[in-house]
């Protein structure tokens, strides 16, 4: 509980931010009703006990100066670390705020990526984002104090997705200020009962050929389409260039246009194209949704900046649905890039390709390659009116 009025003030909206996180999650995935139900009466709990002590908490004087911190033996701290690395159990040391404190090798190696590459990252992002509101709240409930945590999650990265089980256990150590929580990963209790795609083989997609050779031929391919219709009598068919990335080279393909100069609050969702295993009604919920509603393409509109994010760590950019659920958590995306359609009168509008949590992340590569189709499909558009 908190000590101060900022303190209590900065509980109060984290745990709006949770519960608006559970409530989206829910009216995203009602199969998933039953974890996230447990973690909303967590929530639920320590709202009742905050409205409770937050007179007398507030009203309490500080106790006095702190004890002083203890300095452990250095061999002690040298042999305790090296233990924990060589720990063959997956382990995570989070800070007060989620972000990755420690982690040993084994950890690492879980959550696809070298100690020194994840230390420092919020641990929410490694979790799949259908899994992410109510890890947090199990994570804001252990930090309290209301005892450790276990549940089941899935952890999406790097072109994988993975149930695991995690427990979640406080840790008070005298020479911390904020209490820690140790985070251990294990196989999932009941099985892998996911439903959503399953995971691409990454043997295939990280050979260096095949990548070069899959970009040449979309390039190739586009630059077909874009000739084929180049006739003036014929319009560009931005649905069959949607498509045509959708097949080979993303799972959501979105398309706005600027038909008129007044900016990008005048663009158009001209296209939009999903998997084939998208829910129905799903591509028309996008396609209704407004360009300038959104972070993302409102700013590549807006700047004529690219943009690429290999790891979604903000789940609302793209904008949300008529549920407010919002629109990345829906599609369950693991990666996005956007790239202005340049034609010779300035940004005409923005190409947008979203990939799940069970395919590679967009890369610098792909970012080039996305540009250059962006603007032959940008050059390839009617001219406008000044």
């Amino acid at each position: 509980m908190s000590d101060n009025l900022a303190d209590l003030q900065r509980e109060i909206n984290a745990l709006s931010e949770r519960v608006a996180a559970l409530r989206n999650t829910h009216t995203t995935y009602p199969d998933d009703a039953g974890g996230t139900a447990e973690a909303a009466l967590a929530e639920l709990d320590y709202a009742e006990r905050l409205l409770g002590d937050a007179g007398a908490e507030l009203a309490r004087a500080l106790s006095g100066p702190a004890e002083p911190r203890r300095s452990g033996d250095d061999n002690d701290r040298v042999l305790l670390r090296a233990m924990f690395n060589e720990l063959s159990v997956p382990v995570v040391l989070l800070d007060h705020d989620g972000y990755i404190r420690r982690i040993n090798n084994a950890g690492a190696e879980q959550l696809g990526g070298a100690p020194g590459y994840v230390t420092g990252k919020p641990f929410a992002h490694f979790v799949d984002l259908r899994k992410r509101a109510a890890m947090q709240s199990w994570l804001a409930a252990v930090l309290r104090g209301d005892g450790p945590a276990s549940l089941e999650s899935r952890l999406a990265q790097r072109g994988w997705a993975e149930d695991v089980h995690l427990t979640l256990t406080r840790l008070e150590l005298p020479t911390e200020a904020q209490p820690l929580v140790l985070v251990a990963m294990s196989p999932p209790m009941n099985g892998a009962d996911e439903d959503g795609p399953s995971p691409l083989e990454p043997e295939v997609e990280d050979q260096v050929v095949v990548l070069a050779a899959r970009r040449l031929d979309v390039l190739t391919r586009m630059t077909r389409l874009l000739l084929r219709d180049a006739a003036p009598t014929k319009a560009l068919a931005l649905a069959d260039a949607a498509d045509l990335l959708a097949d080979s080279y993303a799972d959501w393909v979105i398309i706005d246009v600027c038909d008129l100069p007044e900016g990008p609050e005048a663009a158009r969702r001209a296209a939009v194209v999903g998997p084939a295993d998208a829910p129905e009604g799903q591509r028309d919920e996008v396609a209704a949704l407004p360009p300038s509603d959104s972070d993302i393409p409102g700013e590549v509109l807006g700047r004529g900046q690219s943009l690429l994010f290999p790891l979604i760590e903000d789940e609302t950019v793209l904008g949300s649905m008529g549920a407010g659920a919002p629109v990345l958590a829906v599609l369950g995306a693991g990666s996005l890039l956007s790239v202005p359609l340049r034609g010779s009168r300035g940004v005409r509008g923005a190409l947008t390709l979203i990939r799940r949590s069970n395919r590679g992340s967009f890369r610098l590569a792909d970012l080039g390659l996305i540009e250059e189709i962006g603007e032959h499909i940008g050059l390839a558009l009617p001219p406008r009116p000044l």
